[in-house]
């Protein structure tokens, strides 16, 4: 008797969304299986920042999304945390005037205390840089010590799926480096990241599969060990096939 494939940890079926009356996205169909790295590709204005807010709950959509069994379509931006995704939105949006370790804790209202504290302090971990600046007004921090104080907000609740747009934006190779290094110690943790990044070699050497975003559409869907790989994204993106 065959065995059954694992369900999915995210399961997004028919998913549509846009800004008023711009539709942006048409019918997405994703799934991302528990402690896989899915890499989302695609040229600029595809559609894959709006694809991660639609997840999120930060856009209105159409479809469905099913987290961890769960029908999460209807859920508020708060519920979808606190079900354990996260969403790590586009340009080290941090509070200046607070200190580093507040910024950690602030992302984790809500929790426990004791459970907040030891979790804030594991979310820094992975970032010595700016652990040792815990004490700093996070305005103080370089752009790409921002960048990383984003993720450990994001770290704080330990999600089991967290969504990273353009985590390298504006870093030198060494902090980007840095950061996608902290995304394969949570794969092997076993948090699902999925992954938006313009850095495609970096992403698919990182990510176990991917999905090519065009013109608001799924046009590929990968494993990244496939041969001729970056070929076919390549026709994916320019619509001459895969």
């Amino acid at each position: 008797m065959p065995i059954s494939a694992p369900e999915p940890l995210l399961q997004v079926k028919g998913l549509s969304a846009g800004y008023g009356k711009i539709a942006v996205l048409d019918g997405i169909d994703l799934t991302i299986g528990a402690g896989e790295i899915v890499a989302l590709l695609g040229p600029n204005g595809a559609g894959k920042s709006t694809l991660l807010k639609a997840v999120s709950g930060l856009l209105p959509r159409s479809g469905s999304v099913t987290f961890a069994g769960k029908n999460i379509s209807t859920a508020s931006p708060r519920g979808i945390v606190e079900a354990g995704l996260v969403h790590v939105v586009e340009g080290h949006r941090v509070f200046t005037q607070l200190t580093v370790f507040d910024n950690v804790l602030l992302a984790g209202y809500g929790m426990k205390s004791d459970v907040l504290q030891r979790q804030a302090e594991e979310a820094l971990a992975f970032f010595p840089e700016i652990a040792a600046k815990r004490a700093d007004k996070a305005g103080s921090l370089s752009g790409g010590q921002q960048q990383m104080l984003a993720v450990a907000q994001g770290l704080v609740r330990k999600p089991r799926l967290l969504m990273l747009d353009e985590p390298s934006a504006g870093l030198s190779p060494v902090l980007v480096d840095r950061v996608l290094a902290a995304a394969a110690q949570l794969r092997d943790a076993g948090t699902a990241i999925l992954l938006v990044e313009q850095l495609i070699d970096k992403a698919l050497k990182l990510a176990d599969r991917v999905y090519a975003l065009a013109r608001g559409s799924i046009v590929l869907e990968a494993k990244t060990s496939e041969p001729d790989l970056h070929s076919r994204l390549e026709r994916a993106y320019f619509g001459t096939g895969q």
